[in-house]
C-alpha cells in the first residue's frame, strides 16, 4: 500500500468520473503503472459508514469482471461453496481477513462483521472479491484469486485513463 499521491488520485477521478471518496491508499497498481485498487476508509468523510476497504477502479477491469459475472462465474462459484467444506473455510479466513484489514483502520459499529461480495456465506460481487484479492496477495481470497486467473492484463494497453468514453 502507498499513499495516493495527487496523480494517482487525479487517475481514480478519471477512472471513476467522479471524485474519490475516502481514499487511504493505493492498494494496487495495474500493469500500466496506474491504481486499480484503492483503500477506502471505513467511514466516508460524509460520515457514512463503508464496508468495502478495497475498491476496484479501473474501468477495464470492471468491465472483464462484469463479463465474467454475467457468464455465471459468481453462480458456479456459489454452487462449489456450498458443497465444498474446505472452499468454504478459505473464504471464511477471506471474511476474516478482510475484516481484521479494516478494523485495523478504524472500527465502525455500524458495518461491524460485515463484509462485502457477499463474505462468508455468498458469492455475489466478483468486483470486491478481486479487489480484495489484488490488495492482499494471492492465497487470501480464493474466489477473487479464481476470478482473477480468469482475467486478461487489463493493464496491456496502456493506462485505461487514456480510453474515450
Amino acid at each position: 500500500m502507498t499513499e495516493p499521491s495527487p496523480t494517482d488520485i487525479d487517475a481514480v477521478r478519471r477512472q471513476l468520473g467522479r471524485e474519490p471518496r475516502g481514499v487511504r491508499a493505493v492498494a494496487h497498481r495495474c500493469s500500466c503503472g496506474d491504481p486499480d485498487v484503492v483503500e477506502t476508509e471505513p467511514r466516508l468523510p460524509d460520515g457514512t459508514p463503508f464496508p468495502t476497504l478495497y475498491y476496484l477502479t479501473c474501468p477495464r477491469a470492471a468491465g472483464l469482471i462484469g463479463t465474467l459475472e454475467a457468464e455465471g462465474v459468481m453462480r458456479a462459484m456459489q454452487d462449489r461453496l456450498a458443497g465444498d467444506p474446505e472452499l468454504a473455510a478459505a473464504y471464511q479466513r477471506a471474511h476474516e481477513d478482510y475484516l481484521a484489514r479494516r478494523d485495523a483502520i478504524g472500527h465502525v459499529e455500524e458495518i461491524d462483521g460485515i463484509t462485502a461480495g457477499g463474505m462468508p456465506t455468498r458469492v455475489k460481487c466478483l468486483h470486491v472479491l478481486v479487489g480484495h484479492a489484488l490488495a492482499a496477495g494471492a492465497g487470501v481470497n480464493p474466489f477473487g484469486d479464481e476470478a482473477l486467473a480468469m482475467l486478461p492484463d487489463w493493464g496491456a494497453a496502456g493506462p485505461c485513463t487514456r480510453d474515450e468514453a
